[in-house]
């Protein structure tokens, strides 16, 4: 599977953060929990240099409990704070805030010997296209600030937006990267829906699915589907049985893939099969 998508609006993206960080004194680094790795985009690092970072691990509650605690750990063992929350209910968002004060108490009290108070924390708030941005920002602000959806794509300009905690946030819109260096990369994104499935082949991301799960958690697939399930199954197998299940049957008794393959991916990021993480800290990193 080949996906390459770099929209000419994300490179200015790029552009318009380089501009905007002398404008602000932390980042915020929005991340899907499931795939933090493959949701990290590679140039933020290069892009933010030494500003103070805060990494959100969102959607924290479809992933895995023990994958979010070696996550957590993992950047604690780089020196980077992060915070497990669910942009939709709001959890972890009082957490960021105490967070990001904690992380800017020593800038405040030098600004407060220099006589300047009750400044408020300037941060932008990065992430991926379709991670729960917007989402967030609501919850930060406590009324509905910023424009959401289920599609990536939505947030088309910068903007500022006064949020709890005397917290100030600039907007972006969300940033991908020129090319995925590892295919795996660019399909644990399509499998979140970070990128548009208009472009991409969604039997055989299904199908990729499949075999994913069946790597990291087959049961998830045997309870949601109640299908029986051996270490002997293709993934095609697993597809069928469950298009069997939900009886997706075209005339003559052939197999509706297309109509499967929605369901299953659809099931998947609703969280409809449980707590899943798609992939872990690698050792060394």
């Amino acid at each position: 599977m080949n996906i390459n998508w770099y929209p000419g609006h994300m490179k200015k993206t790029r552009e318009s953060i380089q501009k905007n960080l002398k404008m602000i004194d932390i980042v915020f680094e929005l991340l899907d929990a499931r795939i933090p790795y493959s949701s990290q985009n590679p140039v933020i690092d290069s892009v933010v240099g030494n500003k103070p970072r805060i990494v959100l691990l969102n959607k924290s509650d479809l992933a895995d409990t023990n994958g979010n605690r070696q996550w957590q750990e993992h950047y604690r063992s780089l020196g980077i704070s992060s915070i497990l929350i669910n942009s939709l209910s709001g959890k972890g968002v009082d957490d960021l805030v105490v967070e990001a004060r904690r992380v800017m108490d020593e800038k405040r009290v030098n600004n407060a010997k220099r006589g300047i108070i009750n400044q408020p924390i300037r941060a932008m708030i990065l992430g991926i296209p379709n991670v729960g941005k917007s989402t967030l920002i609501n919850s930060l602000a406590g009324r509905k600030s910023a424009k959401t959806g289920n599609r990536p794509g939505i947030t088309k300009t910068n903007q500022w937006i006064k949020t709890k905690g005397g917290i100030e946030l600039l907007d972006t819109p969300g940033i991908l990267w020129p090319k995925f260096e590892e295919e795996q990369v660019g399909i644990n994104l399509a499998f979140t829906g970070a990128i548009k499935d208009e472009i991409l082949d969604t039997e055989t991301l299904a199908l990729k699915l499949i075999e994913k799960l069946m790597i990291v958690k087959p049961q998830a697939l045997v309870e949601r589907y109640r299908i029986e399930m051996g270490s002997e199954n293709e993934p095609l197998s697993v597809m069928e049985a469950i298009a069997t299940k939900r009886g997706c049957l075209l005339k003559g008794g052939n197999f509706d893939y297309e109509k499967v393959s929605r369901i299953i991916l659809d099931e998947f990021r609703r969280g409809m099969m449980g707590k899943i993480t798609l992939e872990y800290p690698k050792r060394g990193e």
